[in-house]
């Protein structure tokens, strides 16, 4: 990490100098780009990149579940399954809450979240503000996690055992950043259709 530092200097002392910079933002490329290219830190604020975006995909997209919730104009619309729909809004908001609390929140950040899977797809009839409160809350929770890690814990094997093999914690976090966006879309298409 010192190292790095001394780069990141020496790559502000020579921007005046485009040869000198070029020559070593080639040496920063060189040493601290990750071998599959998918980490590395931004030198004006030694930001992990990957954090970063990881936490700006979960931000965006559990905003944009809170204003899928709330657009539903008969709110009982939330729970009411259609032919063809396996799951009500209600529940697939309820079971990406339970994901993210368990595998950010619990595993990762040890908040001592226990989770309730069946219940997950077993209420019903929650109320909208309810589920409002639990999408906010999801969200500081995983953004306070992220922020914590470090390039080192991403390489990491993500502690829970989740598939038949063994995964780093990088890649748990970009499943479940597509777990989260894949239930988005059933939710706007099953909020569209009873909205008709």
């Amino acid at each position: 990490m010192q190292f790095l530092k001394r780069i990141r200097d020496e790559v502000f002392s020579y921007e005046q100098d485009n040869t000198s910079f070029s020559f070593v933002l080639h040496l920063y490329k060189s040493f601290y780009t990750h071998p599959a290219g998918t980490m590395h830190i931004d030198l004006k604020n030694g930001i992990n990149m990957t954090i970063q975006t990881l936490t700006e995909l979960f931000e965006r997209d559990l905003e944009r579940l809170r204003q899928e919730i709330n657009l539903y104009k008969n709110e009982d619309n939330l729970w009411v399954l259609k032919e063809g729909i396996s799951n009500t809004a209600g529940n697939l908001c309820l079971h990406l809450m339970g994901n993210l609390n368990y595998f950010i929140g619990a595993v990762l950040g040890k908040t001592g979240y226990v989770r309730h899977r069946e219940d997950e797809f077993g209420l019903k009839n929650i109320p909208r503000q309810d589920l409002i409160l639990n999408i906010d809350n999801c969200r500081l929770i995983v953004k306070s996690t992220l922020l914590k890690l470090s390039p080192a814990d991403l390489e990491k094997t993500f502690p829970q055992p989740v598939f038949e093999k063994a995964i780093t914690t990088e890649m748990m976090l970009m499943h479940l950043t597509t777990h989260l966006t894949y239930h988005l879309g059933q939710i706007n298409y099953h909020r569209r259709l009873l909205d008709q």
